[in-house]
């Protein structure tokens, strides 16, 4: 009764699910939370400063930098201008290094 039975072709496209899509999840989104909103959530509710029950996060809290030092202006790259830029300064860093081992 326990000896492994190779199905039939019929049955095997029968149970196909390949071609089945499923639907996707709904999910409601009512508004996303500015910087500015999480700062004061942040500050205002103290389980915001403690991880776990055991971690004590209010001295990073102090210490975490405000929104406007993070914002930066978005720019574009260039491949080769950057590439250019990191193996120079990367050359630049090799020399100094060749440099002070000779002295």
């Amino acid at each position: 009764a326990d000896i492994p039975v190779i199905p039939d072709l019929e049955e095997v496209q029968e149970e196909d699910l390949a071609m089945q899509v499923a639907a996707p999840p709904s999910v409601q989104v009512n508004r996303v939370l500015t910087y500015h909103d999480l700062d004061k959530d942040l500050m205002k509710y103290a389980a915001f400063q403690t991880l776990d029950g055991e971690v004590d996060l209010k001295l990073l809290t102090k210490v975490l930098a405000p929104e406007h030092e993070l914002r930066e202006d978005d720019g574009s790259w260039d491949w080769d201008h950057l590439f250019t830029e990191v193996s120079s300064e990367l050359v630049t860093e090799w020399d100094v290094g060749q440099s002070e081992k000779e002295d």
